[in-house]
């Protein structure tokens, strides 16, 4: 991660329910912190603070959050937003514990835009993934990880997850999603075979995302015409009870 940590102090809320409305009229977000070993704590932020760093540390950067003096290490968990007002309304914060790995998505950056000879033929990279869960401690999450496109050169080509280079102590999380592998046919790639990047022919890209188009909007047709049968048949239905 950074070197510049993120730090939040933050004040005890004594107002509750329907009161919290005056709060936010005077520029102040409740807040909520909670985690393993400790009560939850009822918090407030003046709006501007709080706003900065939600947006700096999303929900994968550790937050060193102060109140009355006690410091503790915590993670954005939830953020509430006022639809109409697009604003903050409401965070809540976990606690970590400093020594205890915890798992986060963290953004993947492609290294080499416009570096690597398949950009500069004319051709298109697509980014097929923008962000991987991993698996570190808290002070050693990482801001985002890193994977080296300079090598591309033509139509066809990609990286993997594999390709990723890990800081570190830090891993990514694999998922088992509960299929037994004897039952499977053929073999499921793994996290590390999955696409991150890939390289493409401008014209065979536009065909691909019409054909996606298509297949889109014939679903959807097919939906509504459904939709539009079934209360027919259930009008009809019950005109003959």
């Amino acid at each position: 991660m950074g070197d510049n940590k993120i730090t939040l102090k933050v004040s005890e809320r004594t107002v509750f329910g329907k009161k919290v409305k005056n709060l936010r009229r005077e520029g102040i977000v409740p807040v909520v912190v909670y985690g393993p070993g400790m009560e939850p704590k009822a918090v407030q932020v003046e709006y501007n603070e709080l706003e900065k760093v939600v947006r700096e540390a999303g929900k994968h950067t550790p937050v060193h959050i102060t109140l009355d003096d006690k410091k503790r290490i915590a993670m954005v968990k939830e953020v509430g937003v006022d639809p109409a007002k697009n604003r903050i309304n409401h965070v809540a914060f976990h606690a970590v514990r400093q020594n205890k790995p915890i798992e986060a998505e963290v953004p993947i950056h492609l290294v080499g835009e416009g570096e690597n000879e398949a950009e500069k033929a004319g051709l298109i990279i697509l980014q097929n993934m923008d962000t991987i869960e991993v698996r570190a401690l808290p002070l050693e999450m990482p801001d985002a990880l890193e994977i080296d496109i300079r090598h591309l050169k033509e139509a066809g080509e990609k990286v993997l997850v594999g390709d990723i280079k890990l800081p570190e102590n830090v891993e990514i999380v694999e998922h088992d999603d509960g299929r037994d592998d004897e039952d499977d046919e053929e073999e499921r790639p793994g996290i590390f075979d999955l696409q991150v990047a890939s390289v493409w022919e401008p014209s065979a890209l536009q065909a691909a995302n019409e054909a996606a188009a298509g297949d889109a909007t014939d679903e959807s047709e097919v939906q509504s015409e459904q939709g539009a049968e079934a209360p027919a048949e259930t009008a009809q239905a019950e005109s003959k009870e």
